[in-house]
């Protein structure tokens, strides 16, 4: 009798057992499995990215597992990398593309199987593939105009570019151009690549400077562009009052800056306000996550545009506002910029999206989504 027992006993432990392994499988399969294609992201735009959309697969972690790689600047291997994700049995693809042209048979052949391809920022020009992306000329043209009006469309200009073969550089290049080609009085002294990294920008500043003197220079435009240049400025000895006007990041440095002189904040030093010139008109670092959770709605049979449009928040000496706590209740009611004590000067402000109210500051930092 006491075998049987025992032997009852196994017998319902390795079934239980089953049913447990079973479970996990099932509730493994109800899942999609959503791979993260990220290239260059050596700049904290693309960090913040990244947490958004980690941050935006765990508010839906009951549909989502997802898994991310990076390739760096390396078209070859993302190409690679997104074949093995699709070899891998993806569902749906998020890519920050290093290439508009150069992934479009990847990205083919994951339709071919069914996968849904997003790109994000930077465009593709598969037609299989859905878009979400900000106006990059509208962007670059509006930033432009500014800095060439504050510059009385004359004197020197440094013209800062970001990560050469995006859309997003090509474009907000472009369009800047022709904005600055309009008035003959304005000379670009420097067109250094700062790589839309604070870090990048500031070498690259360096040797652009070491030829000529900040007070020869009467305008900056570019991405990454505006913190590092007034930082540069008022080590060189410039003060805060005669800052030049600059276009155009979404770095909260750059925006508590802006703020109005005696501007109650936690900031000290270059992290403070200054009432600085500048306009801060940048990509939407939510665009990867707006990005899943459009896939999800097409992999649930929903019909989605293939293009999506991110919001422009344009933000100037009139228009920052102070967020002291960043709520998301703070947020949606129009503050755009957060006090030093919340997050670091190159950390991107511009969070807030009325489609992705599942992600904020939260995400931002430390990819968790916002309360339930």
């Amino acid at each position: 009798m006491q075998f049987s027992r025992l032997a009852v006993a196994h017998v319902a432990a390795t079934a239980l057992a089953a049913t447990v392994s079973v479970s996990q499988v099932a509730e493994a399969a109800d899942k999609y499995k959503v791979f993260l294609s990220m290239s260059y992201s050596g700049n904290d735009w693309q960090t913040e990215a990244q947490n958004m959309v980690e941050a935006m697969a765990k508010a839906h972690s009951d549909k989502v597992d997802l898994k991310t790689q990076s390739s760096g600047t390396d078209v070859q291997r993302q190409i690679q990398q997104i074949n093995a994700m699709v070899q891998a049995g993806a569902n749906a693809i998020i890519v920050y593309p290093i290439s508009p042209t150069a992934l479009n048979p990847a990205i083919k052949n994951a339709c071919a199987k069914h996968v849904v391809v997003f790109a994000y920022d930077s465009k593709v020009t598969e037609p299989c593939a859905y878009n979400v992306f900000t106006d990059q000329k509208k962007l670059a043209t509006d930033s432009a105009e500014w800095v060439a009006s504050k510059m009385n469309h004359k004197g020197n200009l440094v013209f800062i570019t970001g990560v050469p073969g995006t859309t997003v550089d090509t474009e907000r290049n472009d369009a800047a151009h022709d904005v600055f080609k309009k008035y003959p009085g304005i000379k670009i002294v420097g067109e250094p690549n700062g790589m839309w990294s604070a870090a990048v920008a500031r070498k690259a500043l360096t040797e652009t400077m070491s030829t000529r003197k900040w007070t020869d220079v009467n305008g900056v435009w570019g991405g990454a562009a505006c913190y590092v240049s007034w930082s540069m400025e008022r080590e060189s000895g410039i003060p805060a009052d005669k800052l030049v006007p600059c276009g155009s990041e979404g770095t909260n440095g750059m925006r508590v800056e802006m703020l109005k002189t005696g501007t109650q904040t936690t900031g000290k030093d270059d992290y403070a306000p200054a009432g600085a010139p500048g306009i801060s008109i940048e990509s939407h670092p939510a665009a990867g996550a707006l990005a899943l959770k459009l896939a999800l709605k097409v992999l649930a049979g929903e019909t989605v545009p293939k293009a999506t449009v991110m919001p422009l928040a344009v933000v100037t000496p009139e228009t920052v506002k102070l967020c002291k706590t960043g709520s998301w209740a703070e947020m949606k009611g129009g503050c755009n910029t957060f006090d030093p004590s919340l997050v670091p000067p190159g950390w991107f402000a511009n969070i807030y999206s009325p489609d992705t109210p599942e992600i904020g500051l939260a995400a931002a930092l430390k990819r968790e989504p916002e309360p339930k």
